[in-house]
């Protein structure tokens, strides 16, 4: 693990393991290989903003960054808040929520919350595993010992149509999770999501929200193309990416 360890001293606190070979959740006949930090380890929100920047995600206390023998599919990628600028498809969507009231609050289990994610994971990710999620593994997914993380509530006329995740880092923030509700709408909550975490960022004084990984051959992930500019890391810098389709 050398990517930029020296220009992040607390880098140097940490040890890090490649995972076995798996199935790649994204693209098929494909296997995937990942390095994570040592779960054993005392972490603090500084040790993931560094990791942030060189390209790791969380998932509950697990930091990973795919690290693939023969693929460099996903690519992380993040948008500069000050210089993003809404197209007009996402300006439509801002104009079709002009009713949709947020709320931050820290994280806690809520029973509606929990109603709204099972609706969520059982509609969008049917026999998948985690549309079984207990209360506990609920909380997993959503939380960790270490990180500061934020809930943005989003409601219309007192109902419960979105939760987003979202981690406050040094430098940005970072888009851990968004559920909502799943019956067909106009109103493109998962992109309305995005849109008032790159808001929030600006109002918190943050450059960037980290979006996860960008994979140009899955269709799952061809949304975050749609946020202009973004810029992938490439494994030394972050660079801007161009916009297709």
């Amino acid at each position: 693990m050398t990517d930029q360890n020296s220009f992040h001293p607390v880098l140097n606190e940490l040890q890090f393991f490649a995972s076995p070979e798996h199935p790649c959740s994204y693209l098929d006949d494909r296997q995937a290989t990942s390095i994570f930090v040592d779960p054993s380890l005392v972490l603090r929100p500084a040790h993931y903003s560094a990791l942030a920047g060189i390209g790791f995600r969380r998932s509950g206390n697990y930091i990973y960054r795919p690290h693939c023998r023969n693929c460099r599919a996903c690519v992380p990628v993040r948008i500069p808040v000050d210089r993003f600028e809404p197209n007009r498809s996402q300006r439509r969507t801002l104009k079709a929520n002009q009713d949709v009231q947020l709320t931050t609050r820290p994280v806690e289990f809520v029973d509606e919350h929990y109603d709204l994610y099972r609706r969520y994971m059982q509609h969008r990710h049917p026999g998948g595993g985690m549309d079984n999620d207990d209360p506990d593994t609920y909380m997993r997914v959503l939380d960790s010992y270490w990180a500061e993380t934020t809930l943005i509530e989003f409601r219309a006329r007192q109902q419960l149509l979105a939760i987003a995740v979202t981690d406050v880092l040094e430098d940005g923030l970072s888009a851990v999770y968004t559920f909502f509700e799943p019956q067909p709408s106009q109103k493109g909550l998962g992109t309305l999501a995005i849109l008032q975490q790159i808001e929030l960022a600006r109002q918190w004084q943050r450059s960037y929200l980290y979006l996860g990984y960008w994979i140009g051959e899955s269709d799952k992930m061809d949304y975050k193309r749609r946020f202009q500019p973004l810029e992938g890391y490439d494994g030394r810098q972050w660079i801007e990416l161009e916009e297709t389709g």
